[in-house]
């Protein structure tokens, strides 16, 4: 059994599931991990909750691997939101970013702008909601410190081109919400001054997970704000006030959850083994399967065909008195997606079983059945 073969016999969830952009359901590997730290902290045996400990520098060690930043530079936060909101709270300057990116990029620099009024944002105009390197290049101004990005738009599924990004902005923070591309994209985060991402979608890790990691330029211009004592460079920091640490650590606010570290650093390692690239390529093929069934039963695809614009999303745009009956088809055939806005989005990792295609199928048939003209 090859490598690829190994991770995808992992996944678990039932035939027709097609929503990996919402939630990724659980490895099998994850999942043992999770009943294994559940038991040691449900028995608290002499000893054995020192064990917990060791899950913070596992999981960053886990995302260092997986992003191309040093161990130190990666801090623990429990989800995509947290560490995008620490990175604008902390920013001073202007940020060109898109208003149609998902709301977690534009809300955390509203509200940073609202009750700092250190930041301000600049609200990138775009083609379709695609943030390209072309249009940031046109809108910076030199009151732009930073730029913010996602990763994969959760509603075109375009996937930005982050080196193009980076030549054009000069040394000016580039920050990236990459959830909906981590963990199935072969991507430079290095280039990047600030990722944060959590793993509860395509990293199959469960909520409560996340990371937050930053370049030393990063560190060296942003304020921790929201900064506890878990931040500082002491454990148990009693009768003192002590400053933040110099470095990652300092944006965190409280102790984290060892157990979903624990569940994160499982779901990473098991992409370290099999390969990133190994990982896109599957999902790559999985993605041209659904647009070939677009195609087929004529289902206008509204998400980029190019590989190097696209992840694991497809999005389907039927006209719009027949988006109802594209819904409901896939919902009477069992197929799990997210349709919202007059589009079907389908999510799809790098497993993809027969029953599910011929789910798909199925409904795609019933569809085109019912559709008049």
């Amino acid at each position: 059994m090859s490598s690829i073969e190994r991770f995808t016999a992992g996944f678990l969830e039932e035939p027709g599931y097609l929503d990996y952009a919402r939630v990724g359901p659980l490895s099998a590997g994850v999942v043992s991990e999770t009943l294994g730290q559940t038991d040691v902290l449900s028995r608290a045996r002499y000893g054995s909750l020192d064990h917990f400990r060791t899950q913070d520098e596992r999981l960053r060690a886990a995302v260092a691997a997986a992003t191309g930043f040093r161990a130190d530079q990666v801090v623990s936060e429990p989800n995509t939101t947290t560490g995008i909101m620490q990175a604008m709270f902390g920013l001073t300057g202007g940020v060109l970013l898109s208003p149609g990116d998902f709301p977690t990029v534009p809300f955390a620099a509203a509200r940073a702008a609202e009750a700092l009024r250190v930041v301000t944002p600049l609200w990138l105009e775009t083609e379709h909601g695609r943030v390209t390197p072309g249009e940031i290049r046109e809108q910076l101004t030199p009151a732009t410190a930073a730029v913010a990005v996602c990763l994969v738009d959760s509603r075109t599924g375009y996937r930005v081109d982050l080196d193009g990004i980076r030549q054009v902005i000069g040394d000016r923070l580039l920050i990236v919400d990459a959830i909906q591309g981590f963990g199935i994209t072969d991507v430079p985060y290095e280039v990047a001054d600030v990722v944060a991402s959590g793993g509860q979608k395509w990293a199959r890790a469960g909520w409560g997970t996340g990371f937050l990691a930053l370049s030393d330029r990063a560190i060296e211009r942003l304020i921790p704000v929201f900064s506890g004592f878990a931040g500082t460079d002491t454990a148990e920091p009693w009768d003192e006030i002590l400053p933040p640490s110099r470095g990652a650590n300092a944006f965190r606010v409280s102790n984290p959850d060892p157990i979903a570290q624990a569940r994160f650093a499982t779901a990473l390692e098991e992409v370290a083994e099999v390969g990133i690239r190994s990982i896109e390529a599957a999902v790559a093929v999985n993605v041209s399967t659904l647009i070939d069934l677009a195609d087929e039963f004529a289902v206008p695809v509204a998400s980029s065909r190019d590989e190097r614009e696209r992840a694991g999303i497809v999005v389907l745009e039927p006209p719009a008195s027949q988006f109802t009956l594209l819904s409901a088809a896939l919902h009477n055939h069992g197929v799990t997606a997210t349709a919202r806005q007059g589009t079907v989005r389908l999510s799809v990792h790098a497993a993809l079983s027969v029953d599910t295609v011929d789910m798909l199928r199925g409904a795609l048939t019933s569809y085109a059945t019912a559709v008049t003209y």
